[in-house]
């Protein structure tokens, strides 16, 4: 079986992390999928940024949900990486499907509601991938399992994966037993017990998020499914490298 490479955040390690910037590049890397983050406005808008307040990847202050898609759609969320990327808007859910619409590339979208409540968001994210017809393509992960429970009463059709960050005792069972599709460990929690634990109870595993080269070689060796990465194009090369 050959890893796939996952953009961790698009393009992140070349360009201002989850932005249309990162995702376009993404296509030009080799890479076999993108994983992206998704929360959602005050007016219930779901977008694509990482952490919950604004401060760290746009020029705007306070938390995401205290704000209006109208207002989020003036910061900048691009010069912060690099003056190149001056006037990069954070993008709608919507605008960053579109970009990998009918491509060969699955998208992971890790839906963020482990640390602030996003009512409506589950219904949200269904809506905007089935208007698109890319159920078959999109992956949904969560660290809140209970929202990965709504998202399989709501899209029984799309793979549903558990995001974790520790050394779990036997957690293939866990993820069994609540109808999940894949387990994605922290790369540092991921070994080849867990590795073959999961491939046994018939789960996929999906590593994240590794950016140094033995860490990916590593993760390759234990035979997971994906990487998710922020350096895409230059792990492909080394996976390509060890065949």
């Amino acid at each position: 079986m050959k890893t796939a490479l996952f953009a961790h955040r698009g393009d992140s390690g070349n360009a201002p992390e989850n932005t249309l910037a990162a995702f376009r590049r993404v296509r030009d890397t080799g890479a076999d999928g993108v994983e992206f983050d998704v929360q959602a406005t005050r007016d219930g808008v779901p977008v694509v940024i990482h952490d919950e307040s604004l401060e760290r990847t746009t020029d705007g202050l306070g938390l995401l949900q205290e704000h209006t898609l109208e207002e989020i759609r003036r910061l900048d969320a691009g010069s912060w990486r690099d003056p190149a990327f001056a006037g990069e808007r954070v993008p709608t859910l919507a605008e960053a499907l579109e970009v990998f619409r009918g491509t060969p590339l699955t998208v992971n979208l890790e839906v963020k509601t482990h640390i602030l409540p996003y009512p409506g968001l589950a219904e949200a994210v269904v809506g905007e991938v089935r208007a698109r017809e890319m159920s078959g393509q999109v992956l949904l992960a969560s660290f809140n399992h209970h929202t990965l429970l709504e998202l399989g009463r709501l899209a029984p059709e799309i793979p549903r994966a558990v995001l974790v960050r520790s050394h779990l005792i036997e957690p293939w069972t866990y993820v069994a037993a609540h109808g999940f599709h894949a387990l994605h460990p922290e790369h540092h929690a991921c070994t080849e017990t867990l590795v073959r634990g999961c491939h046994a109870a018939g789960l996929a595993v999906r590593a994240f998020a590794p950016n140094g080269e033995e860490d990916v070689r590593r993760l390759i060796g234990l035979g997971v499914d994906a990487v998710l990465t922020s350096y895409p194009a230059r792990m492909v090369a080394l996976r390509d490298s060890l065949e």
